[in-house]
């Protein structure tokens, strides 16, 4: 039987209905956001229901937007949203640094550029930055792409290089990859680093709580982890239907069931 709320439940509103329930973003992030949505993901989502959207048409979608990376640099790209990590640890990143089997990559150092040119490989600055980060399957394919392709050789061979071989720098990767793709798909000049920020965002939407976003972001305190801990009122309110559920079968009552509108937003949220 199909829910008669889910048809009225269509991406556009649910995703502005999203961003709006989400106060403790920063202004720039709404911002962004919004610009995504409208210019991005509206034209291709708005007009369909969530439960609609399957895996396959965000694969295309999602493809279509990273063709504007080259090759060299899209397993970088995914890395980065994924894994949570800053620069210097992923331009210092090894072969041997990423387990496959275990879909895992080890932080144990990183690069620091040096003024005047050269680079040098140290630990990170803290004890809470050694960790290793548990990433998606989705883009482990991807990064044995890449790894085949592109990484230097050997176990010790960086994951990441120049299209000479050389450590990565920065700033001439912005230059002449990171705006240029940027300009290309159509998006705002945000900063490379906003990347680790989305997928601090994403851990926390599902689910991951302070000590674990603590864990993936390597950080020893919480304070750069709770800016990702928002509590919005759609999460509020599935916590609440979950404790209805618990108190209904503790006191023999029947168990009130969401509204079409809600149970069509969770069915967004799993497709």
């Amino acid at each position: 039987m199909i829910d008669p709320g889910a048809g009225r439940a269509l991406f556009g509103k649910y995703a502005r209905d999203w961003i709006e329930e989400r106060p403790n973003l920063r202004p720039k992030t709404i911002q962004l956001y919004r610009y995504l949505l409208r210019s991005h993901l509206a034209p291709a989502f708005s007009a369909r229901a969530p439960a609609d959207i399957r895996e396959p048409d965000v694969r295309r979608w999602r493809k279509n937007l990273l063709d504007a990376m080259t090759d060299r640099y899209r397993a970088l790209v995914l890395l980065t949203v994924f894994g949570s990590l800053r620069w210097g640890k992923l331009a210092a990143l090894r072969r041997s640094d990423i387990d496959f089997q275990a879909r895992t990559v080890r932080i144990s150092r990183q690069l620091s550029e040096q003024r005047g040119g050269g680079f040098t490989f140290g630990p990170p600055k803290s004890e809470a930055g050694h960790r290793t980060v548990a990433i998606p399957a989705v883009i482990t394919p991807d990064l044995a792409s890449h790894i085949v392709t592109f990484a230097a050789s050997g176990d010790d061979g960086l994951v990441f290089t120049s299209s000479e071989g050389k450590p990565l720098r920065r700033s001439n990767f912005c230059r002449r990859v990171w705006h240029p793709a940027l300009r290309a798909a159509g998006l705002p000049p945000i900063h490379f680093h906003d990347l680790r920020h989305t997928g601090n965002q994403l851990a926390a939407d599902e689910g991951a709580n302070l000590r674990e976003l603590m864990n993936r972001m390597g950080h020893s305190t919480t304070r750069a982890a709770m800016a990702y801990l928002h509590g919005s009122g759609e999460r509020q309110q599935a916590i609440a239907d979950a404790l209805s559920s618990r108190a209904a079968a503790g006191l023999g009552r029947s168990e009130i069931r969401p509204s079409g509108t809600r149970r069509a937003r969770r069915r967004g949220r799993a497709s």
